[in-house]
């Protein structure tokens, strides 16, 4: 119902300019009443929200075709020649690195870390630093020749950085301001991952959980809306479908008690490690090795790639990519995974971060907890196999990124299976804790404060050098 305007004809003379606001009114009964849905300007600014949120979506879409591209092609070309990997991933990841820091410094690494970064400051220069269309175009090429390389990142983080920036050229406007720069990059992220997993409630859910973790989620209405117009912009271009097919692999109970805490415990154990190798590798590698990386990074990145060409040699070629294939392959029943390759997946995930070449760990995370899960399940009893794989993800990526609600709505989503939603959340839950005594900083957030410390000192490092007093 309108609500009447509590300023009445009768009221003492207003300023020039009240007739000219956008708001439409009408009159009853001597009194005035807004129809704000009438307004102009508050359609232009929906308009432009929708825009902004429909553009994530599309460049998130091109970025998955363009990665499921990238990965078949360089599938269909090990299988050729297996051992050109080691030209061809040494070669890539050097590139990529090289690219990276000469012509798009703040595309490196995975993009999440660079958003939270983004909206964790007030100053539009250092938000520039991480989130602009420039980057976001550069970082979708630079991820997929990375994929080209056999690199082992993921598109998922990327994307969320991705979002981010098209959300964040609104922020720019001057006149009808849409939201806070903080509410459009936590709406842009939510976007991104809505967009690139086909989860929607999974993008609300990272956007609450990840995005706004110490702070109060207020982006209620710019949030949905991003989510919405983008996971609809993926309907429409590939339709409605689940990440890993649909999973009717289901666990019973009192037996699935095992299941969920062994998965929980070890997950929590295994997740909660690598995230802490992973920020203590951020900060440096000890020895010869580190000075390398900080002296020669395009030819340390070059040293990363080799290793990892060497590890998808000894591997069969498990290792390359995502893992999204092999992860599908073993859910469904078509193909076991081999009894190493988590360990194997975890080296290549790392050695592309520390080559610090762009591309994300989230969805690696994945492919990482299905071979914890393969490995439980040898052990157990039962034909649930697919059922305990899907377990060790949400518990590998509820400890290593230590969101288990965003873990388990995700890994729900992408199998399509509700019936799992209690054995996934008390995973999830055992997880997180256990990842908590691991890890007590959680990943992404670890990851961000550095890169903002580093960008505020690269924006002020001109007038220290000058300010700085002759000796």
């Amino acid at each position: 119902m309108s609500q009447p305007d509590p300023t009445p004809d009768t009221a003492p003379d207003k300023p020039k300019h009240f007739h000219h606001r956008a708001i439409r009114h009408f009159s009853r009964g001597g009194r005035r009443y807004a129809l704000p849905w009438l307004s102009l300007g508050r359609w232009h600014k929906r308009l432009l929200l929708v825009g902004a949120a429909l553009l994530a979506g599309s460049i998130a879409i091109a970025f998955a075709i363009g990665a499921e591209v990238a990965i078949a092609f360089h599938h269909g070309l090990m299988q050729q020649s297996p051992w050109l990997t080691l030209i061809i991933a040494p070669a890539g990841f050097a590139a990529m690195a090289w690219l990276s820091r000469r012509f798009f410094p703040g595309t490196e690494g995975s993009g999440i870390p660079q958003a939270i970064a983004a909206s964790l400051t007030d100053d539009a220069r250092l938000r520039r630093q991480f989130l602009s269309f420039r980057i976001a175009i550069a970082k979708v090429f630079l991820t997929l020749g990375g994929l080209l390389s056999g690199a082992s990142i993921g598109r998922e983080g990327p994307s969320v950085q991705i979002g981010a920036s098209a959300m964040h050229m609104l922020a720019g406007r001057r006149r009808g301001r849409i939201a806070s720069s903080r509410d459009l990059i936590t709406a842009g992220s939510g976007a991104g991952i809505a967009a690139a997993f086909n989860t929607p409630l999974g993008g609300i859910m990272f956007a609450i959980e990840e995005m706004c973790r110490y702070r109060a989620f207020r982006a209620n209405s710019t949030t949905l809306t991003a989510v919405i117009f983008a996971g609809l912009m993926s309907l429409a271009v590939l339709g409605n479908y689940t990440y890993f097919g649909r999973t009717p692999a289901a666990i019973s109970w009192p037996d699935g008690i095992w299941p969920v805490l062994l998965c929980g415990v070890l997950g929590g154990l295994l997740g909660g490690g690598f995230s802490r190798l992973l920020i203590a590798s951020s900060r440096g590698l000890p020895g010869r090795v580190g000075e390398l990386a900080q002296a020669k990074p395009v030819a340390f990145a070059a040293a990363c790639g080799l290793a990892t060409g060497l590890i998808g040699l000894l591997s069969g070629g498990t290792t390359y990519g995502t893992g999204y294939a092999e992860s599908k392959a073993a859910l469904e029943g078509s193909a076991a995974l081999p009894a190493l390759f988590m360990v194997a997946k975890m080296a290549v995930i790392w050695l592309a971060f520390v080559s610090r070449i762009p591309g994300g760990v989230f969805a690696p995370a994945l492919a990482v907890g299905a071979g914890l899960g393969a490995d439980i399940a040898y052990f157990l009893p039962g034909e649930q196999d697919a059922a305990i794989l899907v377990l060790g993800m949400v518990a590998f990526l509820a400890a290593m990124t230590q969101t288990p609600i965003t873990s388990f709505v995700i890994v729900m989503e992408m199998t399509a299976n509700h019936q799992m939603l209690l054995p996934l959340m008390a995973t999830a839950v055992v997880a997180h804790g256990v990842s908590k005594s691991v890890a007590p900083l959680p990943l992404y957030h670890a990851l961000a404060h550095p890169a903002l410390r580093r960008a505020e000192q690269k924006l002020h490092a001109p007038s220290a050098t000058v300010d700085r007093p002759a000796t």
